[in-house]
């Protein structure tokens, strides 16, 4: 306990004098702050030894003792208390008191006067923040990275199937590297995930970058080998080395693709665009689903004209050049990214796993961590605040039959179209998906993210029932209802890309940045498995006759994920306001 003497002014409810519960000891000395004009050191004679289990503190808010009077510094500088503890006795000046609360005062008033005057933004000032990026520069960084990196990407999408094909008129060997690279996409992703929430994020994008590129280069090598070996029959060419070893890194490649895309749509934009400035994040998706469609369209169309003019291993060559070429292009950019934005992408990511230390992760087995990454990926994409909005968008890729695609396309051959009408049918769709960019946007802006996100899904769902609708009226036969039907599909994938952009930006907002990518890459896992059933509902019931089954269930699922997505979005939760309370029509 300290005793605290001052001369009776008004000031003296300035101290507080406060007194611990008793514990252990007490510092030997004590030491008077600097600001005191008479520093002392109080006796030694108060020890640790006499006060026992002695814990006192003086707080003295206003900070303001000046002087220490010791009349007698041997005999009067203590006293005992009833207890028999020697404690020291402090003779304070109360005029120095008096100033400093009148000055204290004063400042308060200060303050008080500083907070009535904070600006207040108007609405329209408000609207401009939220249509502004955070990092615009670092933005536009981003999209040169992108822009380069997919556009190799699309291009060898088109040139792999087009090359083994060219190897033997069979489907088989392309349907089964599509599946093992799903299966990759299944069972790895979550891992892959995981990866990327633990370590930094420019150096693994770089790094997945190079494996990536050095995948299609294999890829390249084992494809341009098959094709001086002119294998007699689909299944002697299954159990060739050189397919094994191209089915393998195939999957490599596509697992990359997929978490370099990950990383980008679900965290880097986010950290770039500001998680709270909606309409500048819904304009930077609608950028980068942009760049992905035409890289798609002009990737396709770009090896089809070197595939008419010369031999496919001289195609083969020159887009392993390209992919040479434009390796370092994508780190130098993803680099400049970083800087553009002041270093944003070097915030630590924190990690959301058991085994967050990498010395951890060398002594597990690799196949224990896998399983352990699956696990917990499903563990965390269920746990998910946005989870409607997640398993709606995967019930889309239910709909692999009303969409431009091998099942539509064999399909419409099936009816004896002009393959050119089928090739425009799959463009105006890319086409489609490119104006979705620019609505989304402008619906978000208008509706807010969730209504503009149920609009898509209820746009779609109800031109896709009419097309249905249709297909059982059984007068495909005729020209005049087959090019109506075929322009409800198109219209719906209006619908469809715009809630593509719209609920990514849902789950970038409703994900956490440190779970961002385990969850973004479980949920393309689950949506690839989704896309494996109707696949194999598809080889069971492999007749064009059965054309209106498939599509039936694609129309199911269509409706399925609009009223699941419009039921959670009547109930709004706790949760779902605090996340989304910037957008104006919650």
């Amino acid at each position: 306990m300290v005793v605290v003497v001052s001369q009776a002014q008004p000031w003296s409810a300035f101290l507080t004098l406060r007194q611990s519960p008793l514990t252990s000891s007490l510092p030997s000395s004590f030491r008077i702050p600097p600001r005191f004009s008479n520093r002392r050191w109080l006796t030694h004679r108060f020890t640790t030894q006499r006060v026992g289990s002695l814990n006192s503190r003086c707080s003295i808010n206003t900070d303001v003792l000046t002087d220490i009077s010791t009349d007698q510094e041997v005999r009067d500088d203590v006293a005992t208390d009833d207890c028999g503890y020697t404690v020291p006795v402090l003779h304070l000046k109360s005029d120095i008191l008096e100033t400093d609360a009148l000055n204290m005062l004063a400042k308060g008033t200060f303050v008080d006067t500083l907070l009535t005057t904070l600006p207040v933004l108007s609405e329209e000032e408000q609207n401009i923040i939220a249509a502004t990026p955070a990092h615009p520069a670092g933005l536009y960084a981003l999209y040169a990275s992108w822009l380069a990196g997919n556009m190799v990407e699309q291009l060898w999408n088109f040139a792999s199937p087009a090359a083994i094909a060219l190897i033997h008129p069979s489907l088989l060997p392309v349907a089964l590297m599509g599946f093992f690279a799903k299966l990759a996409v299944i069972v790895g992703g979550p891992l892959v995930g995981k990866l990327m929430d633990h370590f930094p994020r420019v150096p693994a994008y770089n790094c997945l970058s190079i494996v990536q590129t050095a995948a299609q280069m294999v890829s390249v090598g084992m494809i341009i080998h098959g094709h001086t070996l002119h294998p007699t029959s689909a299944s002697s060419l299954l159990f060739r080395p050189w397919f094994i070893v191209l089915v393998l890194v195939g999957a490599v490649e596509r697992l990359s693709g997929l978490a370099l895309g990950v990383a980008v749509e679900r965290d880097w934009v986010v950290l770039l665009a500001g998680t709270n400035r909606p309409v500048a994040l819904a304009q930077a998706n609608a950028v980068l689903s942009r760049i992905n469609l035409l890289c798609e369209i002009v990737g396709a169309a770009v090896f089809g004209i070197l595939l008419s003019k010369y031999e496919p291993v001289v195609c083969l060559k020159i887009a392993a050049g390209l992919m040479m070429g434009t390796l370092p292009i994508v780190v130098s950019l993803t680099w400049l990214t970083n800087k553009l934005s002041s270093g944003v992408l070097d915030r630590a990511v924190e990690t959301c796993f058991s085994c967050s230390s990498p010395s951890s992760l060398k002594s597990e087995n690799i196949v224990a961590v896998g399983l352990e990454a699956v696990k917990h990926g499903w563990f965390e994409y269920v746990r998910q605040p946005v989870l409607p909005a997640s398993i709606s968008y995967v019930l889309l890729y239910f709909n692999v039959v009303l969409a431009p695609g091998g099942l539509m396309t064999a399909f419409l051959t099936k009816q004896g179209l002009n393959p050119s009408i089928i090739g425009g049918f799959s463009g105006l769709c890319a086409f489609i998906g490119v104006a979705a960019t620019f609505v989304s946007a402008k619906m978000v802006k208008h509706f807010g993210i969730l209504k503009a996100g149920a609009a898509g899904l209820v746009f779609q769902a109800l031109l896709l029932t009419t097309a249905v609708a249709v297909y059982w009226s059984g007068s495909l036969s005729q020209q005049t209802p087959i090019f109506f039907f075929l322009a409800l599909v198109v219209l719906s994938r209006l619908g469809h890309m715009s809630y593509d952009v719209i609920g990514q930006q849902i789950l970038q907002t409703g994900i956490p940045a440190s779970k961002a990518n385990l969850i973004g890459t479980t949920e393309v896992s689950v949506a690839s498995l989704a896309e494996s059933i109707m696949l194999g509902v598809a080889i069971i019931v492999n007749d064009v006759s059965h054309f209106g089954f498939l599509a039936t269930i694609s129309l199911v699922s269509v409706i399925g994920a609009a009223c699941l997505y419009c039921r959670w979005l009547e109930n709004p939760t706790d949760i779902q306001r605090t996340l989304f309370s910037f957008s104006p029509n919650i």
